[in-house]
């Protein structure tokens, strides 16, 4: 089994900046991708960011330039560093990490962008 912990949400105005940490624990051997996906209400989960062990990253179009994925494999834990947020990123978010080709989820983390 896998725990991951996640935490750093909050509400933040827009044009401010948070930062996401998921501390993995457990059965983490072999974890090949850590990164985070959000949900919206009324909206489906998508993928935000992810960072794949050899070191490549993967952005959806919408975050690209303002948010950055990050990794300290000597931690297992993974962060999210969101500069510039928009009402849009508001959502709920989750960290996702893959160890031995199955998917293990967070608990979720609320984001609120508003002023």
């Amino acid at each position: 089994q896998v725990q991951l912990v996640e935490s750093g949400g909050g509400l933040v105005q827009p044009g401010g900046s948070l930062r996401l940490s998921c501390a993995a624990s457990g059965s983490i051997f072999d974890i090949s991708v850590m990164g985070w996906f959000r949900q919206a209400p009324g909206k489906q989960r998508g993928m935000v960011a992810t960072k794949a062990s050899g070191g490549a990253t993967n952005y959806a179009d919408s975050v690209k330039g303002r948010f950055t994925v990050s990794r300290d494999n000597a931690k297992n834990t993974v962060y999210l560093q969101m500069n510039s947020l928009k009402p849009e990123d508001t959502a709920v978010y989750y960290c996702y990490v893959l160890v031995r080709a199955k998917g293990y989820w967070g608990q979720g983390t609320q984001v609120t962008v508003s002023s």
